[in-house]
């Protein structure tokens, strides 16, 4: 990883996991494999497991009040958080039950120091060691996934390409869903007329070979207008209130 200058401000990722072999995984390949490489931003993992004091390396045990399943121990999670926060940056716990993530919050994200990400496993963790901490929790959706890391890797993606001088064209940031409350319009290239296999041709819009740019402005929105009263009513609502 390239050296950075003295004094210069880099974007970290921590990650707290029972799985550091996940990572960097897809952070490690196209523009956040670049930017990684180059030291446009830093990525660390701990085990979690590093943490705990008996032979066996445990890191759950059984819920009090009975349940299925285990539970990460507040001891050894919290070693693990305090060695690796740092006050300056978001401390975040991936989970099903967190703030829904959006693009709005992926920019203040990637305006702050750095996050510090807690990837659950098992059931989740110990309740007690979210609020001695003040951890925020995250959902990258309504599902649930068998651990925070792949969770983790969405949110770190997300940020790292908005960090300053990842992207090559910056107004490729403002242009895509989410950013205005709309979704993105659709996309078109060459060949201008397409043969499908089953030999139908698909043509280009015409607004789009015009060489009219208010024209494929106005075509832009409207369409980016349409795909997101057809498909997302939710967030057409708030576009439509806003």
């Amino acid at each position: 990883m390239a050296d950075q200058p003295a004094g210069s401000a880099v974007w970290n990722a921590t990650v707290l996991t029972l799985f550091p072999g996940m990572f960097p995984g897809s952070l490690g390949q196209s523009l956040a494999g670049k930017a990684l490489e180059s030291g446009k931003w830093r990525l660390e993992t701990l085990d979690i497991r590093e943490f705990a004091r008996d032979k066996h390396r445990s890191v759950d045990d059984t819920p009090f009040g009975g349940g299925a399943g285990m539970v990460m121990r507040p001891d050894v999670l919290d070693r693990a958080i305090r060695a690796a926060h740092r006050p300056e940056r978001r401390l975040i716990y991936l989970s099903p039950r967190g703030r829904l993530l959006t693009q709005d919050w992926v920019a203040e994200l990637s305006n702050a120091a750095g996050l510090t990400l807690v990837c659950g496993r098992f059931e989740g963790v110990d309740e007690r060691v979210l609020a001695a901490n003040a951890a925020e929790e995250m959902s990258v959706g309504d599902y649930v996934l068998s651990g925070g890391e792949p969770a983790a890797l969405v949110l770190i993606d997300a940020c790292v390409r908005l960090l300053p001088g990842v992207m090559g064209n910056d107004q490729t940031a403002t242009e895509e869903s989410f950013t205005d409350g709309l979704l993105e319009y659709p996309h078109y290239t060459r060949p201008a007329l397409w043969r499908d296999a089953e030999e139908r041709e698909w043509a280009v819009p015409e607004v789009l070979v015009s060489g009219h740019h208010e024209r494929v402005k106005a075509w832009r929105r409207a369409e980016a207008e349409r795909l997101t009263r057809e498909r997302r009513p939710d967030l057409w609502s708030r576009y439509r209130g806003s």
